[in-house]
């Protein structure tokens, strides 16, 4: 048996490549919105757009996996590893990480103690840094407790800025408050480009850029402003892009963090899952950042 598993589920937005590399087991959540089921398009936001051109008036709604689902892959990652580690959707947000708790007790007691449960108080672009930490941790010869502690302190370090092109998906789930999703449109109206942080767990206002042709640009400058300090210690920083349906702009924001410093590194782009393209919608990106 291999030493140290990785579970997750689909929120993390991993890339197929990582998940297949790292033999990471990752638990479905679940999508209902037979609405726009047979609309075309080659994933969800596309069809979130013909929704939206035909005047749909629904939204889309997710449930977390289950406790059996959870089983299912902590009994998978069991039969290969001695420690598994899951690192798990925001609890403020989801009730996977309840999900995985209740999972983890209808295991055999000897079976409990070889699973250890992380609370990534985020999502998407913002948990998969946390998984990226797991696995230089595994590789490193770490054990599964020296890796929790680690983890456990590093996870309010993982900066994550979304910016949204409309708020409406987000305010429907429930997910932000009408406040805040007010305040989005009337500074998007005058011409501005509202940013949204995932802090603690939840999403809260991120302050505004100005003087930003686009998402990837205005995503750009505020990482540039904020990772200064690193900067300017030669620190290595990793990011990750995850958008929804934006595959030339996150490219170019790539390359406009690349270029930047050679201190930089995009661990990689993705495509949000459909957990979180219901919630964010068609056209937003996320970016997060970590020293390494």
């Amino acid at each position: 048996m291999e030493k140290i598993g990785i579970v997750t589920e689909e929120g993390a937005d991993l890339p197929q490549d990582i998940i297949e590399k790292y033999q990471i087991a990752v638990a479905p959540i679940k999508m209902h919105w037979p609405e726009i089921e047979n609309l075309p398009g080659d994933n969800t936001f596309q069809k979130m757009r013909q929704a939206e051109k035909l005047g749909v008036k629904s939204f889309g709604k997710t449930s977390q996996p289950s406790a059996k689902d959870f089983m299912d892959v902590f009994e998978k990652q069991l039969a290969h590893f001695e420690e598994v580690i899951g690192i798990i959707l925001t609890s403020k947000l989801s009730g996977s990480y309840n999900s995985a708790l209740q999972a983890r007790n209808f295991l055999k007691p000897e079976d409990q103690k070889r699973i250890f449960l992380i609370d990534s108080l985020s999502f998407s672009a913002g948990e998969s840094p946390l998984i990226l930490r797991a696995i230089d941790l595994i590789e490193q010869g770490k054990s599964a407790e020296e890796i929790v502690k680690d983890l456990e302190k590093f996870v309010p370090l993982i900066q994550v800025i979304v910016i949204i092109e409309d708020p409406k998906w987000l305010e429907a789930s429930g997910r932000m408050s009408p406040f805040l999703a007010n305040w989005t449109r009337r500074a998007a109206k005058i011409g501005l480009r509202p940013l949204i942080r995932i802090k603690n767990g939840v999403l809260v206002s991120g302050g505004i850029v100005t003087g930003a042709k686009d998402i990837p640009a205005a995503l750009f400058k505020k990482f540039e402003t904020e990772t200064k300090k690193l900067k300017k210690e030669g620190k290595k920083i990793r990011t990750v892009i995850t958008h929804g349906d934006d595959e030339a702009g996150a490219v170019r924001l790539k390359e406009m963090i690349e270029k930047a410093s050679e201190n930089n590194q995009v661990a990689f782009i993705n495509i949000i899952d459909n957990v979180v393209a219901t919630l964010i919608g068609p056209g937003s990106m996320l970016l997060s950042w970590c020293e390494i």
